[in-house]
């Protein structure tokens, strides 16, 4: 039987994702775009807030603030690869290609910089406080009306076809059918792992389904216990939103229930310090004292952020009296380990975004460096993943023989047991005995979960496994590293300090 076929298969539809086909389109490579999302909202770029940082003319202060941030983590020879890439990237695709309408400046000529935590210039480009569905909806609009691109949207990637060490493309489900793709090269971009959190600012359907795929097939992950949290974000009526952090960059103060400004004594950078560090201290400021704010009131607020603005007026929030704040799961910073052009260990697989551990960010990851990340790894891998034909392979697809179908009340009740585990045991501080407890309860989620799963599964039994697959192995990393450094905090008397 023949199977469809392509060049590239890029698994995801955010800026990497969309970097990757753009960069393999570009070299006269067929693509196709196999994504969860319906809609742009349902990839993390749409919702990111700050921007993207550029290098400007101080490439080196950029690496540096890249590394400090990581708590001195971050590897080097990628660190060169990002800021060296950054302007030109930024320029090429986002200006000249999509005319993203950057904010410009009072002059009206020049762009407008913007200022986030941990960056000791002014160095972010934005679009009000929603950079990410201006890039987002233009980038997408572009591919859908390339002669070589092909978008599936409302598509899941369930399994890598894996044989002998090389990935051949994957089995893809839309509604109930399921279809092998072909591919010359795989490309994972599949974002986030926010699902496996009761709280985060990720989408909804951000189950780390590359990584988790990625693991079975036998690629190499790394850096898995960095996850991090973003310290402000308002929770009304259980329904997050993020507040930038570019808010504390024009002068947003955090006070906790007695009014009190708590972040200068924690930090010589205060407000602006690493986000590990000001996630941790809102976290215990809010268990000591019942409410932490964010206190706007030292410049216009609703002038210099109408779309935050107006997100708290739809959410009942006035910003006049401290917009209310909490930790919430942010980003990973670890996933499938690459090298400087999103090559995985395996043969023709990729992985770019947030899915792909390129050690740009090492133990914690500076603001407004995700976008940059994967619009520069996206362009490589996709140039790299070009020229290699899809070779079809009678690749056999692993099934497990399947129980009773679990009702929607089962399988949400499973995840919630998953995001609670997580919650308690593996989330801003950790300790030894919680982790090993975290590795039971989640081995425990897993075993029900192999037990319901074929390729003819519903996609939520699908999503279920990846995460539960993700979660075993942050878990994991979490217990084996020892040392407390950027978004791993062991709490412990022997355990060296926080950064």
């Amino acid at each position: 039987m023949t199977h469809p076929e392509t060049d590239v298969l890029v698994l995801g539809s955010g800026i990497a994702g969309l970097s990757t086909a753009l960069g393999a389109a570009r070299e006269g490579a067929s693509v196709t775009v196999a994504t969860k999302a319906t809609q742009p909202k349902g990839a993390s770029t749409w919702w990111a807030q700050g921007g993207i940082a550029v290098a400007r003319k101080a490439p080196r202060q950029f690496k540096e603030d890249i590394h400090t941030a990581s708590s001195g983590t971050s590897d080097p020879e990628a660190l060169d690869v990002l800021v060296q890439n950054a302007d030109a990237a930024v320029r090429d695709v986002l200006i000249d290609t999509l005319g993203v309408g950057f904010d410009t400046g009072g002059d009206g000529a020049s762009f407008h910089y913007g200022r986030e935590a941990a960056h000791s210039e002014d160095r972010i480009l934005h679009v009000d406080a929603s950079t990410g569905r201006h890039i987002h909806e233009p980038f997408l609009n572009y591919l859908a009306a390339h002669d070589r691109v092909e978008i599936r949207g409302d598509t899941a990637a369930i399994d890598l076809l894996a044989q002998n060490g090389t990935i051949h493309g994957a089995l893809l489900k839309s509604g109930d059918a399921v279809q092998r793709l072909h591919a010359g090269a795989t490309v994972l971009a599949t974002g986030g792992i926010g699902a496996l959190y009761g709280r985060s600012t990720n989408p909804a359907g951000a189950t780390g389904d590359g990584i988790a795929m990625a693991h079975r097939a036998g690629a190499a992950t790394a850096d898995m216990e960095f996850v991090q949290f973003h310290p402000t974000v308002c929770v009304v009526d259980g329904d997050p939103f993020l507040v930038s952090e570019a808010v504390r960059g024009e002068g947003a103060v955090l006070r906790n229930a007695e009014g009190d400004r708590f972040m200068p004594a924690v930090h010589e950078d205060a407000e602006l310090a690493p986000r590990d560090v000001v996630a941790r201290a809102v976290e215990q400021a809010h268990e000591r004292t019942g409410r932490v704010v964010l206190d706007v009131s030292s410049f216009d607020f609703a002038g210099t952020f109408p779309d935050l603005a107006a997100m708290c007026a739809e959410h009942g929030v006035d910003p006049s009296t401290g917009i209310p704040v909490v930790p919430a799961e942010h980003f990973l910073c670890g996933g499938v380990d690459v090298d400087t052009y999103g090559r995985a260990s395996l043969d023709r697989l990729y992985a770019v975004g947030e899915c792909a551990r390129t050690g740009v960010h090492g133990a914690n990851r500076l603001a407004s460096t995700s976008l940059l990340e994967g619009l520069v790894w996206g362009l490589r891998a996709g140039m790299d993943a070009q020229g290699t034909a899809p070779r079809e392979q009678p690749v056999p697809v692993s099934t497990t023989a399947a129980g009773s179908p679990p009702s929607d009340e089962a399988l949400r009740g499973a995840f919630e047991c998953l995001q609670r585990t997580m919650d308690v045991h593996v989330g801003l501080r950790r300790t030894p005995d919680g982790l090993q407890q975290a590795r039971h309860d989640i081995r425990s989620v897993e075993a029900d979960v192999k037990a319901w799963t074929d390729p003819s599964a519903r996609r939520g039994v699908h999503e279920l496994r990846s995460a539960c697959t993700v979660a075993r192995l942050i878990a994991e990393a979490a217990a084996a590293n020892e040392t407390s450094v950027g978004c791993h905090y062991m709490e412990r008397s022997d355990a060296p300090p926080a950064s």
